[in-house]
């Protein structure tokens, strides 16, 4: 199994910045992809940013030229750097990964975007 740690969500005004990590423990030798997750109230979760072990990348349509998502796979962690951030982007983003066909989710962090 794994075990995801998210961090760094919170307030941040339109326009800003705000990086979050992510932290996998456990069997993180079978992980073949982790990405980003986001879920605003009243909507579906849907893809932010997922970068898989052959370095492909999938950014949502919303966040493409924003977003940056990136793995420091020495320390097991994958980050999610965001500019140029909306009111729209506001949500509780969950860090996911998929090892051996199963996906795991982290319990996520939340990110306000306002002024």
């Amino acid at each position: 199994q794994v075990q995801l740690v998210e961090s760094g969500g919170g307030l941040v005004q339109p326009g800003g910045s705000l990086r979050l990590s992510c932290a996998a423990s456990g069997s993180i030798f079978s992980i073949n992809a982790m990405g980003w997750y986001r879920q605003a109230p009243g909507k579906e979760r849907e893809l932010v940013a997922a970068k898989a072990n052959s370095g492909r990348i999938n950014y949502g349509d919303s966040v493409k030229g924003r977003f940056t998502i990136s793995r420091d796979n020495a320390k097991n962690t994958v980050y999610l750097q965001m500019n140029s951030l909306k009111p729209e982007d506001t949500a509780v983003y969950y860090c996911n990964c998929e090892s051996r066909g199963m996906n795991y989710w982290g319990k996520g962090t939340l990110v306000t975007v306002s002024s």
